[in-house]
């Protein structure tokens, strides 16, 4: 029987081009259960956040709006399951202007 076990990841200034919030997993699953993305800047921010499998980005969020002081809770009440080789990827539409937070069951 598979154990899981707890994990959080943290995103300080997301970038324009991509951030990577969990690298290429190298074996067995982890379920993404919180992914918060806030706005440290001065305007508003635009915000993305895909897994990457098998050089395909899959988006979890497109282009959402993130208010000055707001935060955007992407996945909440549900799991999302990366496999073997997927990443998670973040982007912002302003450089040092968006920190992100992801919570995950990784198997041990």
């Amino acid at each position: 029987m598979t154990t899981y076990s707890n994990a959080s990841y943290a995103v300080k200034n997301v970038s324009t081009s991509s951030s990577t919030a969990i690298s290429a997993i190298s074996s067995g699953t982890v379920a993404v259960s919180s992914l918060i993305m806030s706005n440290t800047g001065t305007s508003p921010i635009t915000v993305n956040a895909y897994i990457t499998r098998s050089s395909v980005n899959y988006y979890l969020v497109y282009q959402a709006t993130v208010p000055v002081g707001g935060s955007l809770e992407c996945i909440q009440g549900n799991r999302v399951v990366m496999q073997t080789g997927d990443a998670l990827v973040l982007v912002s539409s302003v450089a040092s202007s968006c920190d992100a937070w992801v919570s995950a069951l990784t198997a041990v």
